[in-house]
């Protein structure tokens, strides 16, 4: 697929060319410019790296997730009947490979499918959160602690985590109501993620990070909006 640039980043490339001292045979032509006058100024531009999201649409993702963060925490919060506060820490976009390697291994990956949606929703929960809470719904105490298996869930744990992703797709779907009704639905669950390629590893995805807290426990909780299919 062919990167496209944004008007923005054709007109800093055209600056950056502009203000390059020009390259002919053995002559170089005086400078016009006062050297305390400033020529403009040219904007780093990484083709590694291109953002295919503006500022504007970054900013309307964090608002629209701010809401979520506090309905799926109160239901949460009433399914454990216990306080757990849900905070959204970032939103930004990396490649699909950064995201899927910078991952747990192994997590509790779900992808999530909309008619409505030209992409994928990928809702990863943390193995340091998950189990604390798997623990509490089969009637675990309070107490925290800080070690988890390293295995894949069970059946009968991914059964329990279900009702944990069910209150997050509908946490998803009221804060985005008034954009598109999504009608979300689980198509895959897995526990290695890098089994999972919903886009070419280069392709940009938008991330965004919550902290979910429980007692002394914290882990992350975040969905990732693939722009795009494959």
């Amino acid at each position: 697929m062919a990167d496209v640039l944004s008007q923005g980043e054709v007109e800093s490339l055209l600056a950056a060319l502009d203000a390059a001292p020009a390259e002919t045979s053995g002559y170089a032509p005086p400078s016009t410019h006062n050297s305390n006058e400033s020529i403009g100024q040219i904007s780093v531009y990484d083709f590694k790296r291109p953002e295919r999201v503006s500022k504007e649409q970054m900013r309307a993702f964090q608002a629209l997730h701010e809401g979520f963060s506090r309905e799926f925490g109160a239901a949460v919060s009433g399914m454990l009947r216990s306080i757990i506060e849900v905070k959204l820490i970032s939103v930004d976009q990396l490649t699909y490979g950064e995201f899927v390697f910078s991952l747990e291994n192994p997590t509790c990956f779900n992808l999530l499918y909309s008619d409505k949606l030209n992409g994928h929703i990928i809702l990863d929960l943390n193995p340091s959160i998950i189990y604390p809470i798997v623990d509490r719904l089969l009637g675990g105490g309070k107490s925290a602690t800080q070690s988890f298996p390293t295995r894949p869930l069970t059946e009968i744990e991914l059964k329990l985590v279900s009702r944990i992703t069910k209150s997050a797709i509908s946490a998803l779907e009221n804060s985005w109501k008034n954009i598109s009704e999504l009608n979300l639905r689980v198509s895959q669950i897995e526990s290695n993620p890098q089994l999972v390629q919903i886009v070419p590893p280069n392709e940009v995805i938008v991330l965004i990070s919550f902290e979910i807290t429980m007692g002394d426990l914290r882990g992350d909780y975040e969905p990732v909006h693939s722009l795009q299919h494959d």
